[in-house]
């Protein structure tokens, strides 16, 4: 089958240097939810090799996120998605378990619509 692009990441590549900060978050978090999603095809049609490239790119993806994070301007809640991205990425290094994709997507899903609540306005 193959591992395809990203829609976030196609969308960021035409953005090119067109693209805020924030937006570049919201597409990591959008990517990482993508990816967890084609974790999830792969488990269910068994691909176990494919399922363990897509793990490895989402906590690639958390990782990045990790790294973007400014724990002297974020304070407790740079600390907080800190610990949150690390709680996810170890949930998703364990053995392969729906439950446990289906969790992740529902934490950065929370952390994406907050973030995206908190988009700077276009003015």
């Amino acid at each position: 089958m193959g591992v395809q692009q990203t829609q976030a990441a196609v969308s960021m590549a035409k953005a090119g240097d067109d693209i805020s900060p924030h937006q570049v978050i919201s597409l990591l978090l959008e990517g990482a939810l993508e990816r967890i999603h084609q974790a999830k095809r792969s488990l269910e049609n068994s691909d176990q090799e494919n399922f363990d490239l897509l793990v490895l790119k989402t906590i690639g993806i958390l990782n990045g996120l990790r790294a973007s994070l400014n724990f002297e301007q974020g304070g407790e809640i740079a600390t907080n998605l800190d610990a949150l991205y690390d709680y996810v990425a170890a949930q998703l290094q364990t053995a392969p378990d729906e439950d446990k994709l289906v969790e992740a997507s529902a934490l950065l899903s929370q952390v994406k619509s907050g973030w995206d609540g908190i988009a700077p306005s276009a003015n």
